[in-house]
């Protein structure tokens, strides 16, 4: 990597808010905020556990990744028309851009609606429909992902995979998330591949909570090209040597990690360890609705806690066009893009 001249921390956080980015780890139902949660369910006559938006923001308070997913749950069932998939889906993309996030790649639950009698049209004709007019409106592409509840069955997810297939021009890829404790990789090996002789993209959360077995599952067996959160990784050094090796992107979420209690603290978090042993790091918002920041602020705090510099910074945001599945000729302009932008703070 080209050597880079270290700047002052608020230049710093100037660029790292400037800087054009990739997004590949946002689960879009983890981007309703209460104000919208609350619109939607006013419009659709859905009652809430909560008296107001004060309330529901008040419980945003978790111990662990299931405590987290119980509100998560309950905030989807807001969701009832394509016009409300549309809505959140739009939403994001107008903050994601003005983060100047050039490109995201969005994890989408069907299961989470399909089984409150949603139609599998609805969702999924609401979410591409916004991606296409935010192109058009603010020039950030966008591209969806399939993702399987690994708490329920594979049995589940064949049928999920099944009901999607006629849209299967709208979504790119497909993923694994919801529990991971209990629910090792292999459960799904045989949806996956599936999903593989039809040509989809395969990622899959693993190691966040989980251990470095399921990023070496979902590698082996799962045969994902990216790994969702994966910072047990480094628990496990062959492991680190085989995807620092293989070039195998982690799409890492700062803020969620703290707010789950993965670490205890922002400083203690990992992401630079990570970045000196190689690895194609990035940094995602996850749920930012539930987790308190965007990915600016994913950026901003992670770094300001931890010390990383412009270097990083740089090396995050190439990784994150590197790590995505635009074409070569797209990946080439977003490096461009950086590169001027640094060259301007040199």
């Amino acid at each position: 990597m080209q050597h880079i001249k270290p700047i002052a921390p608020e230049r710093l956080a100037d660029f790292l808010r400037a800087m054009p980015k990739a997004e590949l780890h946002i689960h879009i139902e983890g981007s309703l905020e209460p104000e919208l949660i609350f619109a939607l369910a006013g419009r659709n006559g859905v009652a809430l556990p909560y008296a107001d938006v004060e309330a529901l923001r008040a419980a945003y308070a978790f111990s662990n990744l299931q405590s987290f997913l119980d509100i998560y749950y309950a905030g989807a069932s807001v969701l009832l028309k394509e016009q409300d998939f549309y809505d959140m889906a739009r939403t994001y993309l107008r903050r994601a851009a003005a983060d100047n996030v050039v490109h995201a790649e969005i994890f989408f639950d069907p299961q989470t609606h399909t089984a409150r009698g949603v139609a599998m049209d609805t969702v999924i004709n609401g979410l591409h429909r916004a991606c296409v007019d935010a192109q058009t409106e603010s020039g950030i592409s966008a591209a969806l992902i399939l993702c399987f509840l690994r708490h329920l069955s594979e049995e589940d997810a064949f049928a999920t995979l099944e009901q999607a297939l006629p849209h299967r021009d709208k979504f790119i890829g497909v993923g694994l998330d919801s529990s991971e404790l209990g629910h090792p990789p292999e459960k799904f090996s045989r949806v996956f591949a599936r999903c593989r002789e039809l040509g989809f993209h395969r990622v899959a959360h693993a190691g966040e909570e989980g251990p470095p077995s399921y990023i070496w599952s979902a590698l082996d067996v799962l045969q994902v090209e990216r790994i969702d959160h994966g910072v047990q990784c480094v628990q496990d050094a062959l492991l680190m040597q085989r995807l620092a090796r293989e070039r195998i992107p982690l799409t890492v979420c700062p803020l969620s990690n703290q707010k789950l209690r993965v670490f205890p603290n922002l400083a203690d978090h990992n992401l630079g360890r990570l970045l000196d042993a190689g690895l194609v790091a990035t940094v995602n918002s996850d749920d930012p609705a539930y987790f308190g920041g965007y990915i600016n602020t994913n950026f901003v705090q992670t770094f300001a806690a931890t010390g990383l510099t412009l270097q990083h910074a740089y090396a995050l945001a190439r990784n994150s066009f590197e790590a995505s599945f635009c074409g070569p000729d797209r990946k080439s302009g977003f490096r461009d893009q950086l590169d001027q932008l640094l060259e301007a703070y040199q």
